[in-house]
């Protein structure tokens, strides 16, 4: 039997079945391949510190005590803080963007947000250290420090020096970042919304925030929890913006205005100065943890969607 002649059609379908799936292969060869690297490169730290490097919050150079459980602590605290104050503001300027403002204004300032995601993290650290930091020491911590400092509990959150660095400085740089992230793409989210969708709640007497609430935010739900984990990774690995700003110490401490370290920061100061075997893989396998940490915030993250996309029908 002679074979049947592939038309050209079928040609480029192929090719593009074949380049694509080459290309989603890479990607998990790329992974993989950096999971190696730095677990070989981690050896030394792994074997003499094993499972206690997780829970060691000593880090002295000079004796070789390393332990990461202070910069996982840092990276953890800052991270959630910069979530809770960027994606309720997010989601705000989205729907504000999208339902109520004149589309002039919405233009302008989404074009405008956008600006934002593109200024280099450098320039955040820097207006943070310089600009920022005197004003927050001289009028927002003794604010904090004066009016919920006693409180019992709370009040531990916010005791010490006003320094203007330090773990709640770095987790409001943070939100400043990830900020026109999580609302740019909340924004095209809520603009995909079908019109009629709306209009249909609208024509049955709806309120501008019933629509807002049971139909737009219901409809792109998904894409909101997206944008949120985009965000949640840009705040995981930032480095330079946050080494300005959080003080760069290896110690613990329940205030958020005390001094305070993260994986980026510890891997971007110190470095360099790694001329020691066991100092350069105690490193190496920070860079491991962090790459766990946000390997499984995305497997949670797709388990949590899959649940809410469950619970909320089909129309996500």
């Amino acid at each position: 039997m002679k074979r049947k002649k592939l038309t050209p059609q079928l040609k480029f379908e192929a090719m593009f079945k074949y380049i694509t799936a080459s290309s989603a292969t890479i990607v998990l060869i790329i992974m993989l391949l950096m999971f190696i690297q730095l677990t070989y490169n981690s050896r030394l730290s792994i074997e003499k510190f094993g499972l206690n490097f997780l829970f060691s919050s000593s880090w002295n150079p000079a004796t070789h005590e390393y332990g990461a459980l202070a910069s996982i602590y840092g990276t953890v605290v800052s991270t959630l803080i910069a979530l809770i104050i960027a994606v309720p503001m997010g989601i705000i300027i989205a729907l504000f963007l999208v339902e109520i403002s004149h589309p002039v204004v919405s233009k302008i300032t989404g074009n405008a947000i956008e600006l934002l995601a593109a200024i280099p993290s450098i320039i955040y650290g820097m207006w943070g250290l310089f600009v920022f930091a005197p004003f927050f020491a001289d009028y927002i911590q003794p604010f904090l420090i004066n009016n919920f400092g006693d409180i019992p509990f709370i009040g531990k959150l916010f005791q010490g020096a006003p320094m203007g660095i330090g773990m709640l400085s770095a987790g409001i740089i943070l939100s400043l970042m990830i900020l026109p992230f999580i609302t740019a793409v909340t924004r095209d989210v809520f603009i995909m919304v079908p019109a009629v969708v709306k209009e249909s709640s609208y024509g049955m007497g709806s309120t501008t925030w019933e629509v807002t609430h049971k139909v737009t935010l219901r409809y792109g739900i998904k894409g909101v929890i997206g944008a949120c984990f985009i965000g949640l990774g840009r705040a995981l690995g930032e480095t330079m913006a946050v080494t300005f700003v959080i003080g760069n110490s290896h110690l613990i401490s329940a205030s958020l205005m005390d001094p305070a370290s993260s994986i980026a920061s510890t891997l971007a100061n110190e470095f360099g100065e790694a001329s020691e075997p066991i100092y350069l893989h105690a490193l190496m396998q920070l860079g491991l943890i962090l790459l766990l940490m946000t390997f499984f915030i995305q497997i949670l993250a797709q388990i949590w969607v899959g649940k809410l996309k469950k619970s909320m029908g089909t129309g996500l």
